[in-house]
């Protein structure tokens, strides 16, 4: 289980004493806390927690995009180093072809036959994608294959 595997982590990282990977850690054991609490669970399926990592992700990519633009480079950095800390509790990512075959098969089983049927299907590619791709990418591909 996924938030066992961070959990461990954790405590690798303390003993370690590696306190940059160790903060990343805590915060996503946080927001992974918040859900818990969100859903009135004790535990947070694998499902949820590669949910949060992307969101965590996504943060991160987005800070890095304003520390480059304020000219903050050590900043935006330290921000790339969270990211990888992150990415290796995601599932392997999708290659571009096995991305575009299931992108085909779900244009099939939706019936869209359009660009105003993209939306249905990148939520339903992202669905059965489960953070082995991410949005912007899917959309590409989605963009790219219906007429």
């Amino acid at each position: 289980m996924l938030q066992q595997r961070i959990q461990d982590e954790i405590k690798a990282a303390m003993l370690a004493k590696e306190a940059e990977r160790l903060g990343t850690l805590r915060l996503l054991k946080s927001a992974l806390g918040y859900v818990q609490i969100e859903k009135k669970t004790d535990a947070v399926s694998d499902a949820d927690v590669v949910s949060v990592i992307l969101k965590e992700i996504k943060k991160r990519r987005d800070s890095i995009e304003q520390f480059q633009a304020g000219n903050r480079p050590e900043l935006a950095q330290k921000e790339q180093r969270e990211i990888e800390v992150l990415e290796k509790f995601l599932p392997k990512p999708f290659s571009q072809e096995e991305l575009e075959q299931l992108v085909r098969a779900t244009i099939q089983e939706t019936g869209a036959t359009s660009k105003k049927d993209m939306g249905a299907v990148i939520k339903a590619v992202q669905a059965k994608a489960a953070g082995r791709a991410d949005g912007k990418t899917i959309s590409g591909v989605v963009g790219k294959l219906l007429p």
